[in-house]
Protein backbone atom coordinates (compact mmCIF):
# COMPACT_ATOMS: atom_id res chain seq x y z
CA UNK A 1 0.00 0.00 0.00
CA UNK A 2 1.64 3.20 -1.24
CA UNK A 3 2.63 5.33 1.78
CA UNK A 4 1.99 8.42 -0.01
CA UNK A 5 -1.77 7.64 -0.17
CA UNK A 6 -3.69 9.91 2.67
CA UNK A 7 -7.49 9.45 3.42
CA UNK A 8 -9.57 11.86 0.36
CA UNK A 9 -12.44 11.76 2.98
CA UNK A 10 -14.49 10.13 5.71
CA UNK A 11 -13.94 6.05 5.08
CA UNK A 12 -17.23 3.93 4.53
CA UNK A 13 -17.80 0.07 3.68
CA UNK A 14 -17.12 -0.69 0.11
CA UNK A 15 -18.80 -4.28 0.44
CA UNK A 16 -23.12 -4.41 0.72
CA UNK A 17 -23.78 -6.48 3.73
CA UNK A 18 -27.72 -7.88 5.08
CA UNK A 19 -27.80 -6.06 7.93
CA UNK A 20 -25.07 -3.29 7.43
CA UNK A 21 -25.48 -0.58 10.08
CA UNK A 22 -25.20 2.66 7.75
CA UNK A 23 -28.48 3.75 8.16
CA UNK A 24 -28.33 3.33 11.80
CA UNK A 25 -25.43 5.08 12.62
CA UNK A 26 -27.36 8.33 13.89
CA UNK A 27 -29.22 6.22 16.31
CA UNK A 28 -25.88 4.89 17.73
CA UNK A 29 -24.07 8.29 18.18
CA UNK A 30 -24.86 8.81 21.40
CA UNK A 31 -24.57 5.62 22.40
CA UNK A 32 -21.30 4.54 21.62
CA UNK A 33 -18.75 4.44 24.68
CA UNK A 34 -16.78 8.31 24.81
CA UNK A 35 -13.13 7.00 25.51
CA UNK A 36 -11.32 3.48 24.79
CA UNK A 37 -8.29 1.94 23.21
CA UNK A 38 -9.34 -0.55 21.38
CA UNK A 39 -12.03 -1.04 19.51
CA UNK A 40 -13.13 -5.22 18.37
CA UNK A 41 -15.86 -6.40 15.69
CA UNK A 42 -16.01 -9.94 16.33
CA UNK A 43 -18.85 -9.86 13.07
CA UNK A 44 -17.37 -7.98 10.49
CA UNK A 45 -19.37 -7.76 7.65
CA UNK A 46 -19.87 -4.79 5.67
CA UNK A 47 -17.93 -2.87 8.82
CA UNK A 48 -20.57 0.28 8.74
CA UNK A 49 -19.75 0.78 12.80
CA UNK A 50 -15.31 0.71 12.48
CA UNK A 51 -15.35 2.47 9.22
CA UNK A 52 -17.71 5.28 11.59
CA UNK A 53 -15.86 5.30 14.00
CA UNK A 54 -12.25 4.84 12.72
CA UNK A 55 -10.57 3.86 15.75
CA UNK A 56 -6.77 4.02 16.32
CA UNK A 57 -6.45 0.55 16.65
CA UNK A 58 -9.04 -2.47 16.09
CA UNK A 59 -9.18 -6.21 15.99
CA UNK A 60 -11.92 -6.99 13.33
CA UNK A 61 -12.50 -10.93 12.34
CA UNK A 62 -15.61 -12.63 10.97
CA UNK A 63 -15.89 -17.06 11.10
CA UNK A 64 -16.44 -16.18 7.02
CA UNK A 65 -12.74 -17.05 5.19
CA UNK A 66 -13.64 -15.21 2.01
CA UNK A 67 -14.98 -12.19 3.64
CA UNK A 68 -11.49 -11.94 5.72
CA UNK A 69 -9.78 -12.61 2.82
CA UNK A 70 -11.26 -9.80 1.32
CA UNK A 71 -10.15 -7.30 4.16
CA UNK A 72 -6.85 -8.60 4.67
CA UNK A 73 -6.34 -7.62 0.70
CA UNK A 74 -7.47 -4.45 0.80
CA UNK A 75 -5.52 -3.73 3.46
CA UNK A 76 -2.38 -4.95 2.22
CA UNK A 77 -3.07 -4.78 -1.30
CA UNK A 78 -5.45 -2.15 -2.49
CA UNK A 79 -4.17 -1.24 -5.91
CA UNK A 80 -4.03 -4.41 -7.25
CA UNK A 81 -7.77 -5.30 -5.95
CA UNK A 82 -8.50 -2.64 -7.84
CA UNK A 83 -6.77 -3.23 -10.83
CA UNK A 84 -8.60 -6.94 -10.96
CA UNK A 85 -12.05 -5.27 -10.31
CA UNK A 86 -11.46 -3.09 -13.23
CA UNK A 87 -11.21 -6.09 -15.54
CA UNK A 88 -13.84 -7.10 -14.24
CA UNK A 89 -16.13 -3.79 -14.97
CA UNK A 90 -14.78 -4.06 -18.43
CA UNK A 91 -16.40 -7.67 -18.62
CA UNK A 92 -19.14 -7.41 -16.87
CA UNK A 93 -22.39 -9.18 -17.88
CA UNK A 94 -24.48 -11.89 -17.43
CA UNK A 95 -22.26 -14.66 -18.93
CA UNK A 96 -18.85 -13.48 -17.15
CA UNK A 97 -20.92 -13.07 -13.69
CA UNK A 98 -21.97 -16.92 -13.77
CA UNK A 99 -18.24 -17.74 -14.77
CA UNK A 100 -16.95 -15.79 -12.01
CA UNK A 101 -19.72 -17.05 -9.60
CA UNK A 102 -18.62 -21.08 -10.83
CA UNK A 103 -15.10 -20.46 -9.95
CA UNK A 104 -12.75 -20.06 -7.17
CA UNK A 105 -9.21 -18.51 -8.18
CA UNK A 106 -6.20 -19.92 -6.24
CA UNK A 107 -4.61 -16.32 -6.05
CA UNK A 108 -6.33 -14.60 -2.72
CA UNK A 109 -6.08 -11.21 -4.42
CA UNK A 110 -8.36 -12.51 -7.20
CA UNK A 111 -10.57 -14.07 -4.80
CA UNK A 112 -10.80 -11.09 -2.56
CA UNK A 113 -11.55 -9.53 -6.46
CA UNK A 114 -14.16 -11.87 -7.09
CA UNK A 115 -15.86 -11.67 -3.99
CA UNK A 116 -16.09 -7.72 -4.78
CA UNK A 117 -17.48 -8.22 -7.78
CA UNK A 118 -20.11 -10.58 -7.52
CA UNK A 119 -20.83 -8.60 -4.26
CA UNK A 120 -21.67 -5.67 -6.11
CA UNK A 121 -23.55 -7.06 -9.11
CA UNK A 122 -25.64 -9.81 -7.81
CA UNK A 123 -29.37 -9.99 -6.38
CA UNK A 124 -29.60 -7.18 -3.66
CA UNK A 125 -26.11 -7.23 -2.89
CA UNK A 126 -26.95 -10.77 -1.03
CA UNK A 127 -24.13 -12.64 0.45
CA UNK A 128 -25.25 -15.92 0.31
CA UNK A 129 -23.81 -19.50 0.48
CA UNK A 130 -25.12 -23.20 0.02
CA UNK A 131 -24.41 -26.45 2.39
CA UNK A 132 -21.05 -26.96 0.54
CA UNK A 133 -19.76 -22.76 0.90
CA UNK A 134 -20.02 -21.74 -2.36
CA UNK A 135 -21.62 -18.40 -3.25
CA UNK A 136 -25.55 -18.87 -5.12
CA UNK A 137 -26.90 -15.90 -5.37
CA UNK A 138 -28.13 -14.61 -8.97
CA UNK A 139 -27.21 -11.60 -11.22
CA UNK A 140 -28.91 -8.37 -10.20
CA UNK A 141 -30.60 -6.41 -12.44
CA UNK A 142 -28.67 -3.08 -12.26
CA UNK A 143 -27.82 -0.95 -15.47
CA UNK A 144 -24.70 1.05 -13.98
CA UNK A 145 -23.57 -1.02 -11.33
CA UNK A 146 -20.15 0.40 -9.19
CA UNK A 147 -17.89 -2.41 -9.55
CA UNK A 148 -14.68 -0.28 -8.85
CA UNK A 149 -15.63 2.15 -6.22
CA UNK A 150 -11.64 3.28 -6.25
CA UNK A 151 -12.20 5.76 -3.31
CA UNK A 152 -14.10 3.96 -0.66
CA UNK A 153 -11.50 1.24 -1.62
CA UNK A 154 -8.51 3.21 -1.28
CA UNK A 155 -10.24 5.08 2.22
CA UNK A 156 -11.09 2.01 3.28
CA UNK A 157 -7.16 0.35 2.89
CA UNK A 158 -6.34 3.74 4.60
CA UNK A 159 -8.55 2.80 7.70
CA UNK A 160 -7.39 -0.47 7.83
CA UNK A 161 -3.68 0.01 8.00
CA UNK A 162 -3.63 -0.41 11.75
CA UNK A 163 -6.33 -2.93 12.24
CA UNK A 164 -5.61 -6.20 12.89
CA UNK A 165 -7.84 -8.61 10.57
CA UNK A 166 -8.73 -12.86 11.13
CA UNK A 167 -10.77 -15.34 10.73
CA UNK A 168 -11.90 -16.46 14.03
CA UNK A 169 -15.18 -17.07 16.12
CA UNK A 170 -16.67 -14.57 17.97
CA UNK A 171 -15.78 -16.01 21.80
CA UNK A 172 -12.05 -15.69 20.75
CA UNK A 173 -12.59 -11.87 21.68
CA UNK A 174 -12.34 -13.23 25.26
CA UNK A 175 -8.79 -13.66 24.86
CA UNK A 176 -8.50 -10.31 23.67
CA UNK A 177 -10.12 -7.95 25.62
CA UNK A 178 -10.23 -7.73 29.48
CA UNK A 179 -10.90 -3.71 30.49
CA UNK A 180 -12.38 -0.71 30.33
CA UNK A 181 -9.60 0.31 27.75
CA UNK A 182 -11.67 -1.77 25.41
CA UNK A 183 -15.08 -1.83 23.33
CA UNK A 184 -16.50 -4.76 21.72
CA UNK A 185 -19.41 -4.46 19.46
CA UNK A 186 -21.37 -7.64 18.57
CA UNK A 187 -23.51 -7.80 15.30
CA UNK A 188 -24.50 -11.36 14.71
CA UNK A 189 -26.75 -13.04 12.91
CA UNK A 190 -29.95 -11.93 13.94
CA UNK A 191 -32.25 -14.15 16.05
CA UNK A 192 -35.46 -15.22 13.88
CA UNK A 193 -38.80 -12.98 14.31
CA UNK A 194 -40.95 -15.36 13.29
CA UNK A 195 -41.15 -19.37 12.09
CA UNK A 196 -40.10 -18.60 8.75
CA UNK A 197 -37.48 -15.91 9.16
CA UNK A 198 -34.39 -17.02 7.80
CA UNK A 199 -31.78 -14.01 8.89
CA UNK A 200 -29.09 -16.50 10.32
CA UNK A 201 -29.18 -18.85 6.66
CA UNK A 202 -26.69 -16.71 4.56
CA UNK A 203 -23.90 -19.11 4.84
CA UNK A 204 -23.33 -22.83 5.52
CA UNK A 205 -22.87 -21.44 9.58
CA UNK A 206 -26.05 -21.32 10.43
CA UNK A 207 -26.76 -19.19 14.13
CA UNK A 208 -28.78 -21.30 16.04
CA UNK A 209 -30.58 -20.88 19.66
CA UNK A 210 -27.36 -22.24 21.52
CA UNK A 211 -25.19 -19.46 19.74
CA UNK A 212 -27.35 -16.98 21.26
CA UNK A 213 -26.53 -18.16 24.51
CA UNK A 214 -22.86 -18.52 24.01
CA UNK A 215 -23.01 -15.27 22.60
CA UNK A 216 -24.74 -13.76 25.77
CA UNK A 217 -22.34 -15.63 27.75
CA UNK A 218 -19.72 -14.12 26.20
CA UNK A 219 -20.94 -10.47 26.77
CA UNK A 220 -21.70 -11.27 30.36
CA UNK A 221 -17.83 -12.08 30.59
CA UNK A 222 -16.48 -9.14 28.49
CA UNK A 223 -19.06 -6.74 31.01
CA UNK A 224 -17.58 -8.46 34.23
CA UNK A 225 -14.50 -7.80 33.42
CA UNK A 226 -15.48 -3.68 32.93
CA UNK A 227 -15.39 -4.06 28.85
CA UNK A 228 -17.61 -1.76 27.00
CA UNK A 229 -19.76 -3.73 25.03
CA UNK A 230 -22.50 -3.51 22.69
CA UNK A 231 -25.30 -5.91 20.61
CA UNK A 232 -27.55 -5.38 17.76
CA UNK A 233 -30.36 -8.40 17.31
CA UNK A 234 -33.72 -8.58 16.71
CA UNK A 235 -36.54 -7.52 18.31
CA UNK A 236 -38.37 -10.43 20.41
CA UNK A 237 -39.17 -11.89 23.50
CA UNK A 238 -35.82 -14.44 23.36
CA UNK A 239 -33.48 -11.64 22.81
CA UNK A 240 -34.88 -9.10 25.67
CA UNK A 241 -35.22 -12.39 27.80
CA UNK A 242 -31.94 -13.23 26.89
CA UNK A 243 -30.56 -9.73 27.63
CA UNK A 244 -32.79 -8.31 30.44
CA UNK A 245 -29.76 -8.08 33.16
CA UNK A 246 -28.36 -5.23 30.22
CA UNK A 247 -29.82 -1.97 29.30
CA UNK A 248 -32.30 -2.97 26.16
CA UNK A 249 -33.07 0.11 23.76
CA UNK A 250 -34.96 -0.01 20.77
CA UNK A 251 -33.60 1.20 17.47
CA UNK A 252 -35.94 1.65 14.55
CA UNK A 253 -34.51 0.62 10.92
CA UNK A 254 -35.45 -0.41 7.53
CA UNK A 255 -35.81 -4.27 6.45
CA UNK A 256 -34.25 -4.15 3.26
CA UNK A 257 -33.29 -7.78 2.21
CA UNK A 258 -36.88 -8.93 0.84
CA UNK A 259 -37.99 -10.24 -2.47
CA UNK A 260 -41.13 -9.17 -2.00
CA UNK A 261 -40.88 -4.92 -2.04
CA UNK A 262 -43.93 -5.13 -0.12
CA UNK A 263 -42.57 -6.88 2.94
CA UNK A 264 -39.58 -3.90 3.26
CA UNK A 265 -40.43 -0.83 5.79
CA UNK A 266 -39.52 -0.18 9.23
CA UNK A 267 -39.17 -2.28 12.11
CA UNK A 268 -37.66 -2.58 15.38
CA UNK A 269 -34.34 -4.00 16.70
CA UNK A 270 -32.45 -3.77 20.11
CA UNK A 271 -29.39 -2.30 20.97
CA UNK A 272 -27.98 -3.91 24.29
CA UNK A 273 -25.09 -2.00 26.35
CA UNK A 274 -23.25 -2.74 29.82
CA UNK A 275 -23.18 0.63 30.25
Amino acid sequence: MPSSLTLPSLPRPFLKWAGGKGQLLAQYENIFPKRYSTYYEPFLGGGAVFFHLHPRQAVLSDINAELVNVYQCVQGHVEAVIALLQEHRDRHSSEHYYQVRSQLPACLIARAARLIYLNKTCFNGLYRENVKGQFNVPIGRYKNPTIADVGALRGAAIALQTARIEEQPFDAVLQMAYSSQDFVYFDPPYHPISATSKFTAYNRYSFQVADQVRLRDTFATLADRGVHVMLSNSDCPFIRELYKDFHIRTIWATRAINANAQKRGKITEVLVTNY
